[in-house]
């Protein structure tokens, strides 16, 4: 069954997906990343901003085999479209149809009202699916 974690009170969704990323690829996880176009384009440009010693390969799932086989970070408009099942990080407001199908799925939440609604959704159907979910409080680290 599908590891599901979700990242709650992330202050800047951007730079903590990014750190995270970094975090998965130099452990050797393969991400499969989705979300809305986008928020697909900030996500690749937040990637191509950091430093050169920090440059983590990513592509498109359109990109070519060769592309693919070399990038650990994929984006992919839709679950059906990565070129693996390892770990697969939503950015979109929705659960995405075919998460089951990855051993592991993320969720990052912002502090802004909007974003806590959409997830409790997401948490709750997880949930009433039996999914394990472990719970990530950023807020909780700040005043530890």
């Amino acid at each position: 069954m599908t590891e599901v974690a979700f990242h709650f009170n992330v202050p800047d969704k951007w730079a903590y997906v990014c750190r995270l990323l970094r975090k998965a690829t130099s452990k050797g996880a393969r991400v499969a990343v989705i979300g809305e176009p986008e928020s697909l384009a900030q996500m690749d440009g937040q990637l191509w901003a950091l430093s050169p010693t920090d440059f983590l390969p990513h592509c498109d799932a359109g990109a070519d085999a060769a592309t693919l086989a070399a990038s650990p970070i994929v984006f992919c408009p839709s679950c059906d479209q990565s070129p693996h099942q390892e770990v697969l990080l939503n950015l979109g407001p929705t659960v995405p149809a075919g998460f089951e199908r990855f051993e592991r799925l993320i969720e990052i939440v912002g502090p802004d009202d909007e974003d806590r609604q959409v997830s409790r959704r997401r948490w709750k159907f997880y949930q009433d699916r039996g999914y394990a979910i472990a719970r990530h409080d950023l807020a909780r680290r700040e005043t530890a």
